[in-house]
């Protein structure tokens, strides 16, 4: 049984992280506590055999004692801890993966799940990745938290991928044209910094 976030045996010492929040600039205003935080890092890395590994982790820390099933959970130790990398070519092919559990609920069961994050080896960060991703990883066939992890690696790949010179031929429509409303074809974003897919009859 969790235990209340309120009672003195749950509340956070002065050094813990929630006694000292970062100011949000989108907080309601509203007196609160912190109850939970969970934090997804993505890094991008050149190899020196001409690949980029995409590298991310994900923990859920909560604020205060935390009955699971299984085990307590003190308060600031990860509930869950997880890493996935993806290895990627100059076409956004994904050439090897591989998961990682230091902290997961269920111990023994949870991370017998990691080997089969080698599925997207194969797989193109293209249009239709999230749907094959979906296919392979999806439901009782992956990881809730790793499967999270995989769109963010990919938008991690893009970016990473993006200050690489000479990467893409110039006769190639840049992959994030027409993805978010900044960089629609039709927009005087493109029409400024890609006159060459400056489409403003579109659609």
């Amino acid at each position: 049984m969790s235990l209340d976030p309120s009672s003195p045996a749950s509340a956070p010492s002065a050094n813990h992280p929630a006694s000292n929040p970062a100011v949000s600039p989108v907080a309601s205003g509203a007196a609160r506590t912190r109850l939970h935080q969970r934090r997804i890092h993505m890094e991008g890395f050149r190899r020196e055999d001409g690949l980029w590994d995409i590298e991310g982790r994900l923990t859920d820390v909560k604020d205060y004692d935390f009955g699971h099933i299984t085990e307590m959970t003190r308060a600031g130790t990860p509930v869950h801890d997880m890493w996935l990398r993806i290895t990627v070519d100059r076409n956004l092919m994904i050439v090897d993966a591989a998961a990682h559990m230091d902290s997961r609920p269920y111990p023994g069961t949870c991370e017998q799940i990691t080997p089969d994050y080698r599925k997207l080896i194969g797989l193109q960060i293209a249009p239709g990745f999230s749907n094959a991703v979906r296919r392979a990883l999806g439901g009782i066939a992956g990881c809730t938290h790793l499967s999270e992890m995989v769109g963010s690696l990919a938008t991690t790949a893009f970016q990473t991928l993006a200050g690489e010179r000479n990467l893409m031929p110039e006769t190639v429509q840049p992959p994030h044209l027409d993805r978010c409303h900044a960089l629609d074809v039709r927009g005087t974003v493109v029409q400024e910094h890609y006159p060459r897919w400056y489409q403003p009859t579109l659609r």
